[in-house]
């Protein structure tokens, strides 16, 4: 298939995977709110990813970093969409608690399933549009993938993407992990009913506060990488 030390690969995706960031943000800050969200928001960054992987082999990475304009405009979008979603974490309403809700009777009526497969999906589009819109991921697939393809490889292009969607496989363990981890915390965190709700809105604003911070970072970054 033309890749070189595949067991290297695999490792240094693992240990990339394993390193916070905003992805890592994005999902554990969804995984306090429930496994579930947690999962959900894993699976949306790792669909924005794949954009990466595609834009890389077929070449519009190597134009976004070849050309200052091109970079920075992507750059100045994925940065105001960072703003874009801390911003609606620090403005979220807290979830109602069970014992607010039973007091309301909402309890004798089944869950929507409709509203809730709609916070879902958005929670998936946001971490879709989390990775894909961030150009530094774009240059390092470019940067990265192809140091594991052999010179001689047939079909680098193949190669390229072979790369790319083992490297996003590997991902989904690793933040299925974290999601599934900061859910387990979140129980372990909440000493009651009040205390869930608590524990949650405060995580949710901490982490909208950081995403601001990224995206402030991102959109002061330097033009090349």
């Amino acid at each position: 298939m033309g890749i070189d030390n595949l067991h290297l690969f695999i490792i240094a995706g693992l240990v990339l995977n394993l390193t916070p960031g905003p992805d890592v943000l994005f999902i554990v800050a969804h995984g306090m709110r429930s496994a579930r969200a947690g999962v959900v928001a894993a699976l949306g960054i790792t669909a924005g990813c794949c954009v990466h992987i595609v834009a890389a082999a077929v070449g519009v990475s190597a134009v976004i970093a070849a050309s200052s304009a091109a970079f920075t405009g992507l750059k100045w979008i994925g940065a105001a969409y960072l703003v874009y979603v801390g911003v609606s974490m620090l403005l979220a309403r807290a979830p109602k608690p069970p014992a607010e809700t039973m007091a309301t009777g909402d309890l004798q009526a089944p869950p929507a399933v409709p509203e809730e497969s709609k916070a879902l999906f958005t929670i998936f589009k946001q971490g879709f549009w989390t990775n894909a819109l961030n150009p530094k991921v774009a240059v390092f697939f470019l940067a990265f993938l192809p140091q594991f393809i052999a010179p001689d490889a047939p079909n680098k292009t193949l190669s390229f993407l072979l790369l790319g969607l083992l490297f996003n496989l590997n991902s989904v363990p690793v933040n299925v992990g974290y999601a599934l981890a900061a859910a387990w915390v979140s129980r372990r965190l909440s000493t009651g009913i009040t205390g869930v709700g608590r524990v949650t809105t405060w995580l949710q604003r901490a982490a909208g506060g950081l995403f601001v911070y990224f995206g402030i970072r991102l959109a002061l970054a330097e033009n090349r990488i």
